[in-house]
């Protein structure tokens, strides 16, 4: 009896089986069963558009079994799958305090100048559409500056965007030159990097990769109220992970500011229809919960930027500038 409702319930959306658990004591425990939950959270997961810092279930969580749990104990998937559902995590911002609303206008009286924030990451040179150039001409993502003014060498420049009656700068960094970028996606010669450099340190740890910045971006990342990275979520495109690690670490390096910035990934493909690896998936793969800061992982597409405004709006909130 009791196995044949949990296979019904299996059917059922979680949504209604929270609902359903409201009805008696009897359904209360039933619907919380650790088995039901675990198959919702390894079934939906794959399909959530983002994850944030507070949100991300641990590796070993989805890796081990019910029956695998080290002290006897069964997780509380239900618990899990609720704090990382995109749907409930909404739902819980639309009901924050009142004090936190407050807070964020009376903040909004002290800043002046629009928030600025640098966006780095592969996802903007190896790409067959261009996020960049999907932004300047969004209707709904206004560049308010003119043209983007060369800052650092041809390989950095900034832009002032309007979304939503807040303007914000975005200083878009390139690894290589706009040149060099077209002959490597040609396959004619691989770039070489001229925001990092190699740093020589003697580990233990044969496969660590370390990096400096050029002094240039160092002063960019001193003065900058965030980072924006975007990474190649393509299923089919080989990824430098370990690199791209090392190159987070650096720019968010706490020597160059604040370690409470907010880092926003956009976890980008080129347009629909492109396999993409998930959003949870990729936060794993780039180590995000080792940064000790608010993060959030965004699904995106360069081509029509479906997901870019809800990051944008994350990273305004973060940084105290979203009313």
């Amino acid at each position: 009896m009791v196995d044949m409702q949990l296979y019904i319930m299996s059917f059922i959306s979680p949504r209604d089986l929270c609902q359903l658990g409201c009805t008696s004591n009897y359904w209360y425990l039933m619907v919380r069963d650790a088995v039901l939950w675990r198959y919702f959270l390894l079934r939906d997961l794959p399909s959530w558009s983002s994850i944030d810092w507070n949100s991300l279930p641990s590796a070993d969580i989805l890796k081990t079994s019910c029956s695998e749990s080290n002290d006897g104990m069964l997780h509380d998937y239900m618990a899990i799958y609720l704090k990382s559902c995109p749907g409930s995590r909404k739902s819980l911002k639309s009901n924050r305090p009142m004090y936190g609303a407050v807070t964020s206008f009376l903040h909004s009286l002290v800043v002046n100048a629009e928030p600025r924030f640098a966006m780095f990451g592969p996802g903007l040179e190896q790409l067959d559409d261009s996020l960049v150039r999907s932004m300047m001409t969004s209707p709904e993502l206004l560049p308010v500056a003119g043209f983007p003014q060369r800052q650092i060498d041809g390989i950095g420049s900034g832009v002032t965007f309007q979304c939503n009656n807040h303007k914000l700068n975005i200083l878009t960094l390139y690894s290589t030159t706009s040149k060099e970028r077209a002959r490597a996606r040609a396959g004619e010669n691989a770039a070489v990097n001229k925001m990092f450099i190699p740093e020589n340190i003697t580990s233990e740890n044969q496969h660590s990769v370390h990096y400096n910045i050029i002094p240039q971006v160092q002063e960019v990342c001193r003065v900058v109220d965030g980072f924006i990275y975007v990474a190649n979520a393509e299923m089919h495109a080989k990824h430098e992970r370990l690199e791209e690690i090392a190159h987070i670490s650096a720019m968010t390096d706490p020597a160059l500011g604040s370690p409470s910035r907010p880092f926003l990934m956009l976890s980008c493909i080129s347009r629909a229809g492109i396999r993409r690896i998930p959003s949870i998936y990729m936060a794993h793969e780039l180590c995000l919960d080792r940064l000790n800061r608010p993060w959030m992982v965004q699904d995106t597409d360069a081509s029509a930027l479906t997901g870019l405004l809800d990051g944008i709006k994350w990273i305004l909130g973060e940084s105290g500038t979203w009313i």
